[in-house]
This record gives C-alpha cells, structure tokens and sequence, in this order.
C-alpha cells in the first residue's frame, strides 16, 4: 500500500475513533488543547500561510467531535493560537504546548487531541516530518508515548 494511502486510512481511522468518543469531548481543556494542536500543525514549519490556515480552519469547523464547541469561539481561539506562533515561533509554542498539557488530566482527552493533530495534519494527504514532530512533542507533554501513534 502507497504512503498516501496508509495515511489517508490512518487519518480516517483516528477520526472514526474521535467520533466513537464524541460524547466524552466536551471540556474546555479539551477544547483549548485541540485549538492549540491545530495551530501548531498549521504552523508546524515556523510559518502559516493564508491557505493553510484557511485549509484548517476550515477543516475544524467540519470536525463532527469539534462540533460540540460554538464555531466562531473554535476559529477564535484558533486565531489567537497562530498570532502567538507567528509573532514568536519558539516563545509561541512554549505557550501552546503548555495549553495542550492541560489535557494530560484526562487520559482520553489527551489521546484525542494527539489525533486530532494527526487528522489535521494527514488532511492534505502530506503529513510532513514537520507535523510529525510537532505532534511527538505534543505527546510528550501529554505524557503519552509516541510510538503509541507511530511517531
């Protein structure tokens, strides 16, 4: 099976399972923590491009599990995750990453967030090493094994 293949299913796969779970997803740290996640992957690459951040954005207010969260307070947050970013990458995702570790508390919150940055990221069927990294050290402040997700 082609890379792009395996990713699309594995993309598919985990937001099957976020759906599965949808009704255990309604935390505000949830909420923040996969804001923070899809800012981070957007601008996994120390940038974020108009279209990128369109692409995900987009993508976000299509997410059947993001769907229990108001759209426009999801797009907002997520706004002001990719101003931080942008104004200072580094200093940016110290902050982010500290937003995303209030998951840890929850175990299966942490876990959806973890997957929710692997179905952003394989959304444009190209989860670069980049993505990849961002969402490893996501798992490490979540305290969950990357392996777990084969990163």
């Amino acid at each position: 099976m082609a890379l792009w293949d395996r990713l699309k299913d594995s993309a598919a796969t985990m937001q099957t399972q976020l759906n599965a779970k949808k009704n255990d997803l309604k935390s505000g740290a949830f909420r923040d923590a996969s804001m923070a996640m899809c800012a981070l992957v957007a601008a996994a690459d120390g940038s974020v491009d108009p279209a990128e951040r369109q692409r995900v954005a987009s993508l976000i207010a299509t997410n059947e599990v993001l769907q229990n969260f108001e759209a426009d307070d999801l797009r907002r947050r997520f706004e002001d995750y990719c101003q931080k970013l942008m104004t200072d990458f580094d200093f940016g995702k110290v902050s982010v990453l500290q937003t995303i570790g209030k998951a840890a508390k929850k175990p299966t919150e942490a876990r959806a967030v973890i997957q929710i940055g692997i179905v952003i990221g394989g959304a444009d069927g190209d989860f670069d090493k980049d993505e990849r990294a961002v969402v490893r050290e996501a798992c490490f402040t979540l305290q969950i094994p990357p392996e777990e997700f084969d990163l």
